[in-house]
């Protein structure tokens, strides 16, 4: 059967703990979509994608993950990959409060 939007991912946001989510969190509701934004320059990890709200930084895509992503964001196919919440939990950890999921978009 043909699906329009593929899931290609799914994670709680890296480091949401040290950055500023916590002042958007309850802004922050399922269905929500969230910018992926290359941070090609990054000093730790030359894949690193942040993961915004209306340029509130939230934190980024776990390193396990964004290899291929970023070389997709790279290479200009931003128009693909859709970033929405599938979850907010504001009394689990804060590492944990915030699980996104990745969709792959037909450009149809």
């Amino acid at each position: 059967m043909y699906e329009p939007t593929k899931q290609i991912d799914q994670f709680p946001i890296a480091g949401f703990q040290y950055r500023d989510g916590a002042d958007v969190l309850d802004k922050l509701e399922v269905g929500t979509k969230l910018d992926l934004v290359p941070e090609f320059d990054n000093p730790y990890d030359p894949n690193a994608v942040a993961i915004k709200y209306k340029g509130v930084h939230l934190g980024y895509v776990p390193r396990a993950s964004n290899a291929l992503l970023a070389q997709m964001l790279f290479f200009g196919h931003t128009d693909v990959v859709r970033c929405k919440v599938v979850k907010r939990d504001k009394k689990a950890a804060p590492r944990e409060q915030v699980r996104v999921k990745l969709y792959l978009k037909d450009k149809r």
